[in-house]
Formats: C-alpha cells, sequence, structure tokens
C-alpha cells in the first residue's frame, strides 16, 4: 500500500524545488490546475505549463507533452485522470525527473510505486497548494 513522504519530508521538497511542469495545465482561470500554477508562481516556482495544443500559459511557453520539454523541471504536478499516470511516469523516467506530484483526485498506486522504484520521489493524492500553506505558510 502506498504511502505518502512524512510532512517533514514533503517540507523538504516544497522548498528545494524551483521549476514545476504543470501536467494538464488548463488556460482558464476557473480551473483548479490554473489557480494551483498560478498560486505556485506567487510562491516563487517557475511554471512550465504542459498541455497539448497550447503555446504559453502564466506567460510562460507550452509544452504538449513532458518529453518536449527543453529542460528536466526539479517536479512533476500532474492534474491528469489516474489513468494517465502511467505513460506521465514513463516520461518522468526517460527525463530522469526526480519529484511528481498527484494531486488530490489523482490517485494510481500501481504508477506510483513504479517511478518510486524508478528512484522517484512521490506525493500522491494531495494539494501541493494546500500542501505549501500548512507547511511553509
Amino acid at each position: 500500500m502506498f504511502v505518502n513522504p512524512s510532512a517533514d519530508s514533503i517540507r523538504e521538497i516544497l522548498r528545494t524545488v524551483k521549476t514545476v511542469a504543470v501536467v494538464g495545465f488548463s488556460p482558464k482561470p476557473n480551473r483548479p490546475s490554473y489557480n494551483v500554477a498560478r498560486a505556485l508562481q506567487d510562491f516563487g516556482y517557475r511554471i512550465i505549463p504542459v498541455r497539448p495544443n497550447l503555446a504559453e500559459g502564466l506567460g510562460e511557453k507550452a509544452y504538449a507533452r513532458l518529453t518536449d520539454l527543453s529542460e528536466v523541471p526539479d517536479l512533476v504536478d500532474v492534474f491528469r485522470a489516474p489513468d494517465a499516470v502511467g505513460e506521465i511516469v514513463d516520461d518522468c523516467v526517460a527525463l530522469g525527473v526526480k519529484r511528481l506530484w498527484l494531486q488530490e483526485t489523482v490517485v494510481n498506486e500501481a504508477a506510483a510505486e513504479r517511478a518510486r522504484a524508478a528512484g522517484i520521489a512521490v506525493v500522491m493524492g494531495r494539494c501541493i497548494f494546500k500542501d505549501y500553506r500548512a507547511l511553509l505558510g
């Protein structure tokens, strides 16, 4: 059974990352992925929007998928359906991503365990915005 990292470990993740790729970013201000990404920018993180057919988001160049990125982000934050996580994990492994965050409704234990087995720190089923506010805010 998957267990999230401790609060201290999550706090350390939030303190050390600088760039966050937001997979499933929406350009619509009423969507959670937009609001969380915007808040992360306000907290000082650089956001990299990842969404097919989007040129930019929140003033940053957008990419169709993780494997299109020109750099390895410090953390990948996922706003996609749980059944899409397996492919995202494959992309994270291929890129050498070290941290993966699956938002509150994004729960895929098999994919999360596979990511961990590849050396990726995984937080699953939690909101990065809420954790930032609770642990660092």
